[in-house]
Parts: C-alpha cells; structure tokens; sequence
C-alpha cells in the first residue's frame, strides 16, 4: 500500500515535471561515467542561477500587487472593436515578455484572456478562444527573443557570450519585427469579419488599485535586476538585497517561484559538465555542431525544448550569436521546442478539456509556419 502511494507520488511528479525529471535522470546516468567529486559544483553557473531567481521574485511580486492586470484592464478600455481587443491581448504577451519573460507573460495573460472572452457573445468568444492564446503564445515567444532577459536560456548564453545589451537587440531585431509583422497580419485576417464587441463595463473598470510602496519597492528591486545583468552591480550582492526585502515586505512570494525550472538548469548544468569530461562524446559533439548551430539547435529544441539545448549545446560552440538565434528560433514548431508553450497547453486545458487537442493541432501548424518564416529571415540576413 504505502509503495504504491510511492510510486503514485513519483509518476504524478514525473507528469507535472516532465522536463526537470528528464534533467535528473540525464544527470544521474552521467554520474556513472563521471564520478562526483569537486569540479561538479563549478559545472554550475551561479550567476544565472541567481539572476533568474531574483528576477522571479521581482515577477510574482507584480503580478500579485496587480500590476499587470491593472495594465492590460487600462488598455481594453479603449476601445470595444475587436480587432482592437485582439491586438491588445495579443501584443500585452509580445511586449511584457521582453521583461517580465515568456513564462510569466502568459502565466499571467492568458487567464486574463479567458475573462475578457468570456464577456464577448458566445458564437465570438468560441470562435476567437483557440486562436487568439495561440497567438499570445507565439507572442510571448516572438517577444522574448529580443532581450537577455526576456527569457531563460537568454539569460544564460548572454552571460556566456560576453555580448553588450545593444550587441544582443541588434542581433535579434530582425527576428522579433519580423515576427510582430506575422502576428499583425494574422489578427487582421482572423478578425477581418467580426466588427465590434460589447465587453462588460465591470471588466475593464474594475477599479483595482496597486499598492504605490510595494510598486515603488519592486521597481527598484527590478532596476537591481537590471543592473546585476548587464553587470553594472555584482549579481551576487544584488541577489542577497532582493532576498532581504522579499522576507521582509512579503516571503509569501517566495512560495509563488518555478524552483523546478531553477532544479533544471542545476541537474542540466551538472549533465553537461559530466558530458564535457567524457572526451569522446565531447569531440564528436563539438564537430556535429560547429558550423550547424542553427540547424542543430532547432532540431535538438523540438524534442528537449530549447532552454536544456542552450545549456547543453553552449559548451561545444564558440559562435554565441549564432546559438542565441537558433535557439530563439527552435522555440517554435512542436509544443515542447519552448516550455513556455506548455504553460498555455495546461491553461487551455484546464479551461476547457474537449478542446485541448484541437488546440494543438492548430498550435502545431501555425508554429511551423511561424518557424518557417524565422529560418526564411536567418537565411536572408
């Protein structure tokens, strides 16, 4: 009885953390090829590591002052057309994932959107459900991509690479203008036909206020942020002033953190430390991806996602840059090439179980139309 509850415990884990459990096992299997000692705690890079969880912290803490909510309600009240609707949903994602990343932009975003359909008459709200968090979720993907800190494996080739902040927009401008083009033509030709909406007044005018101290402690905090990643302030003393004020302004935060995507790039980082002391693998590795970055990261990422393929790839390239686009462009295609994809799969599904697989049929398509376009662009520049 009590290892069967066991092993309920571990498949339902297993489940719920798919990527971290594969993260795990892949460090475990290494562990026997490369016995622990020493060097694995200089396999991980605490500076990501730390960074990440800071900026997390500064994160949940908006969205549970309302911030973002507070936003998304002031912008809907603009207007009741519904293409006006749609770009708004649309574009809170492609734009707040820039600095609040992909995750946490539809974390927060799409829930907003199941209410703000909700209010639409029933044949609009049906129609424009699958579509419109399909393009919140390319968004938020397209978006990110355009900054060091707009998502995960960003963050960590960024600090890798040794780029400056404008090194790093110019590279990835292209891509996310491109990107925000495909989306804006996709809106028009999907709202071409439906006029205009009447949204409950008591949606967009809820008169939710924000607390002006917490806003004003969590900019700052949020400006350190900044600062500890384009290396003006020392990453490690910006991460303990952020662990200070969030134990004393509001610890409940710190129940809100994604630890296992933190435990991912840990037991990732020591998988790859291991496979680079394995030098057979190393060598065979190192020539299968140099000079193929692009291609082997998009392929890599549709089976891993692409922030474990960062992390396991950036020890076999010295070309960042051409990482940092490949990667950026893998998170399109299949649901798992951008764990941020899998976030809006399990909100769908939770709002309405019957149309998860017909929501990702219709994911699938217009991300590898969306992926094929992003190669089209990397093959002209």
């Amino acid at each position: 009885m009590v290892d069967s509850i066991v092993i309920n415990k571990v498949i339902g884990f297993i489940k719920k953390e798919s990527v971290l459990s594969a993260a795990i096992l892949l460090a475990f299997i290494s562990a026997f090829f490369v016995r622990p000692d020493k060097k694995y705690l200089e396999y991980i890079d605490y500076r990501t590591i730390l960074i990440l969880f800071s900026l997390m912290v500064v994160m949940e803490g908006y969205k549970k002052i309302g911030v973002f909510g507070f936003i998304a309600e002031k912008m809907l009240i603009q207007s009741n057309n519904i293409t006006y609707i749609v770009f708004v949903l649309v574009s809170l994602c492609f734009f707040f994932s820039m600095v609040i990343t992909n995750d946490v932009a539809l974390i927060t975003f799409v829930p907003f959107t199941f209410t703000v359909l909700s209010k639409l008459d029933k044949n609009t709200g049906e129609y424009l459900f699958i579509p419109v968090v399909i393009l919140q979720t390319v968004a938020a993907n397209l978006g990110s991509m355009l900054t060091p800190i707009g998502n995960p494996q960003n963050l960590y080739l960024y600090g890798v690479s040794g780029m400056t902040w404008g090194e790093f927009l110019a590279l990835m401008a292209p891509y996310s203008i491109m990107g925000f083009c495909l989306l804006m033509i996709s809106i028009t030709v999907l709202c071409r036909n439906q006029g205009r909406a009447q949204l409950e007044h008591r949606l967009i005018n809820s008169g939710t206020t924000i607390e002006k101290n917490k806003l004003i402690i969590y900019s700052v905090m949020f400006a350190l942020c900044i600062l500890s990643v384009v290396r003006a302030a020392d990453y490690r003393v910006v991460g303990l002033i952020i662990g200070v004020m969030i134990l004393v302004i509001d610890r409940d935060v710190l129940k809100r953190i994604d630890y296992s995507l933190l435990g991912t790039f840990v037991f990732f980082f020591i998988f790859v430390g291991n496979v680079g002391r394995i030098e057979w693998f190393y060598s065979r590795l190192s020539k299968l991806v140099d000079g193929s970055e692009i291609l082997i990261s998009v392929l890599l990422s549709q089976f891993i996602s692409n922030v474990p393929a960062a992390l396991l790839l950036s020890d076999f390239t010295d070309n960042v840059g051409k990482l940092i686009v490949g990667l950026d462009i893998a998170g399109f295609g299949t649901i798992i090439a951008s764990m941020a994809s899998l976030i809006s799969f399990r909100q769908v599904a939770r709002e309405n179980n019957n149309i998860k697989w017909k929501y990702l049929l219709r994911f699938s398509v217009f991300n590898l139309v969306v992926l094929a376009t992003m190669l089209l662009v990397c093959y002209v520049i």
